[in-house]
């Protein structure tokens, strides 16, 4: 509670003083382009390569908008003896904008990274029924997805990084051991 009856009052009174004495800056929209945040949230790009049609991201969109067809594919066997194995191929994925709320979730659900933020905000349409993209706009908004931030150079390795790093110093440290066994065992027989 402050102490002067009132003051909460005077101090709303001069921030709205400060803000109408202040001259007002209007962005020329279509001459010059806004500066966006990084994490802006667009329009959905599709990372087709990475898609397994998993439908994940279909069953967990609150607003039903993404549309995925598939079929599935025999693939010949890698190896003599080995079994064919069948794999799903895209036939479509589709958006429709109209409904989607930009809420996230598709893109957080997925577990191959093939639905990525995309700071393109200017794909208005003057029918609403246009603005179901398909997979080949989805493909075209993947272009302009930004880079992800860098590390930061103190924070914690990555455990899946470090593991593997282990596993290669452990591999090169025995391949030099053997190596210097190996040039040991020349040299003993070598004077004999």
């Amino acid at each position: 509670m402050s102490p002067i009856p009132g003051s909460g009052l005077a101090k709303g009174l001069a921030v709205t003083l400060r803000t109408m004495t202040r001259r007002s800056v209007t962005a020329q929209y279509p001459d010059a382009q806004p500066e966006l945040p990084p994490r802006t949230r667009g329009v959905i790009g599709l990372f087709e390569e990475n898609c397994t049609v998993c439908m994940l991201c279909a069953r967990e969109c609150p607003d039903w908008c993404i549309y995925i067809d598939s079929h599935k594919e025999t693939v010949p066997a890698a190896a003599p003896g080995g079994r064919e194995r069948s794999r799903n191929v895209l036939d479509r994925f589709a958006i429709d904008f109209s409904l989607c709320m930009y809420c996230g979730i598709c893109i957080e659900v997925c577990p191959f990274d093939a639905l990525f933020w995309s700071p393109e905000f200017e794909y208005a349409e003057t029918d609403i029924h246009e603005l179901t993209h398909e997979r080949d706009k989805l493909r075209e908004w993947m272009w302009t997805v930004p880079e992800p931030p860098a590390l930061d150079p103190r924070a914690e390795e990555p455990k899946e990084i470090a593991a593997a790093r282990k596993a290669a110093e452990k591999a090169a440290a025995q391949a030099a051991t053997e190596a210097q066994q190996a040039q040991q065992a020349q040299q003993q027989e070598g004077p004999q």
